[in-house]
């Protein structure tokens, strides 16, 4: 199944992003509703914050008051932390069991408004953040939620920056316009990727390619590579080293627009069970041991592509070789 992180900053508009989600079929796991369940009365998440924060984050009927607790904690970082390290856990494991339920053909979109902040990018096959520019949020939270000026801005700067964000993002669509515009970048966001994303996992194959050619330089290709990097880092202990390598990883070169990676394996892995790990994680067995303009490997190397159409990458998997031994040392015991 595709699993998609849903992020961005307060008032941009992340809720209407994954309410047409949820329309278009997407199975949405929104991580502010399961926030304020794990926090209910009688929940251990609500006695450790009465305990870290006092009886003044309560109201009268014993439930969490939710203004107070945020006054306390939005201009402190050391109480969000804190905050954080007792809801987070809790949140992360819910969400990990309603995605466990979900059927295995679905398109999972995990709504998580501190994705980038909680370092959780990597784990996703793709990440869309919805943005817009700070003084629109700052009016949309005065004018719709009824906050002070002051109040909107502290909690835009209590998150990570635009730029933070955005580094992040697979794709950014931009909530400037009208919800109506908003809407229709996230249906063709399904129809053009995330449908046939999710098909290629589903059959275990890479994305389709028609015949490719070089293009100019893209300055994109930098960020691009450093979050599959991460991604494969994640996705399998064994593999030990993620290279970009071949001509995009040259600045100003042109090249074709696949990203080319060399993945080094542990030696001691079991190479199918990575290769099986690879394919979950976006990037399945290639049928081919090339494509034009990636670099050549090394003899008994292993190709994987992705299956995102909308960024082809080839991973040229190399088995380290044990490290020598040094000349005059015995090993074993004596």
């Amino acid at each position: 199944m595709l699993r998609v992180g849903l992020t961005g900053g307060i008032a941009a508009g992340k809720s209407l992003a994954a309410r047409e989600l949820e329309k278009l079929g997407a199975v949405v796991v929104d991580a502010d509703a399961i926030a304020r369940e794990v926090v209910e009365p009688g929940r251990p998440a609500l006695r450790e914050i009465m305990a870290a924060f006092g009886p003044q984050v309560l109201l009268p009927t014993g439930a969490l008051d939710r203004a107070a607790l945020g006054r306390r904690v939005f201009g402190d970082a050391a109480a969000r932390e804190q905050l954080n390290s007792i809801v987070h856990p809790r949140v992360r494991e819910r969400a990990a069991g309603l995605v466990a339920e979900a059927s295995p053909g679905s398109i999972i979109v995990e709504d998580i408004p501190l994705l980038v902040e909680t370092g959780q990018a990597p784990r996703f096959h793709l990440v869309l953040v919805v943005d817009a520019p700070e003084e629109l949020r700052v009016q949309r939270m005065v004018s719709q939620r009824g906050m002070t000026d002051h109040a909107a801005r502290e909690r835009i700067a209590a998150q990570a920056s635009t730029p933070e964000r955005n580094r992040q993002a697979d794709v950014v669509v931009d909530n400037t316009g009208t919800p109506d515009a908003a809407r229709e970048m996230i249906r063709e966001l399904w129809r053009s990727r995330l449908l046939p994303f999710n098909r290629n996992l589903l059959a275990a194959r890479p994305a389709a390619r028609w015949t490719l050619h070089p293009v100019p330089s893209d300055s994109a290709w930098v960020g691009q590579a450093e979050r599959i990097r991460a991604r494969l880092l994640v996705a399998d202990e064994r593999i030990v080293r993620v290279e970009h390598i071949g001509p995009t990883s040259v600045s100003g070169s042109a090249a074709v627009d696949v990203l080319d990676f060399l993945v080094e394996i542990d030696h001691r892995a079991d190479l199918p069970a990575v290769s099986v790990s690879l394919g979950a994680a976006g990037y399945p067995p290639a049928a081919t041991t090339a494509t034009a303009g990636s670099t050549d490997g090394a003899s008994g190397e292993r190709l994987h592509a992705s299956a995102d159409p909308g960024r082809h990458a080839d991973l040229h998997l190399v088995v380290v070789p044990p490290p020598a031994k040094r000349p005059g040392i015995v090993s074993g015991r004596g």
